[in-house]
């Protein structure tokens, strides 16, 4: 972890001290409720906001699971199927993001489409293009930026209902 525009960080900081708290905050809460942490989970010591990549073990019914958290948390459920994987990424009330990692293309497509997020990453853990639309689905925004989608929340739409007078 180091300042983002250090010669080799891999983790920058957080955008604030507040914003870092807040991730430790559902990270503790998490752990409370039975999550285990396979690295990182805990404020380092020093100077800035910064806060450790964190991959935690969790029960389906662990309340990290109904957040949206702007860190480097990465919450691991063990699922039987890719339809409660599905249900499970659902059963939300946010839809920023999502993540599907697969070997197989046709699979990998197929959840992306089932899974209520405005943008889904496929294989790939960095998905922000300028080119592309940025946005979210329920709890996590209406609207995008960017892309072709993205000028139509800087238009004005007028409508004009005229009826002829012969």
């Amino acid at each position: 972890m180091a300042p983002g525009l250090s010669d080799g960080a891999q983790l920058g900081a957080s955008v604030s001290i507040k914003e870092r708290n807040k991730i430790a905050e559902l990270v503790d809460s998490s752990l409370s409720a039975g999550a285990k942490a396979e690295t990182g989970g805990k404020i380092p010591d020093g100077a800035g906001a910064f806060y450790p990549a964190t991959v935690l073990t969790v029960t389906k019914d662990n309340p990290i699971l109904q957040q949206e958290v702007f860190g480097p948390v990465a919450p691991i459920v063990v699922i039987e199927s890719d339809e409660e994987a599905i249900d499970l990424a659902n059963a939300t009330e946010y839809g920023l993001i999502a993540y599907v990692y697969s070997g197989e293309t046709g699979r990998a497509i197929q959840t992306a489409e089932a899974l209520q997020a405005g943008m889904v990453a496929v294989n790939r853990g960095v998905i922000s293009d300028p080119a592309a639309p940025f946005g979210g689905v329920k709890q996590s925004g209406l609207g995008r930026e960017g892309g072709f989608d993205g000028i139509h929340e800087f238009l004005e739409t007028k409508y004009i209902g005229l009826s002829f007078i012969p």
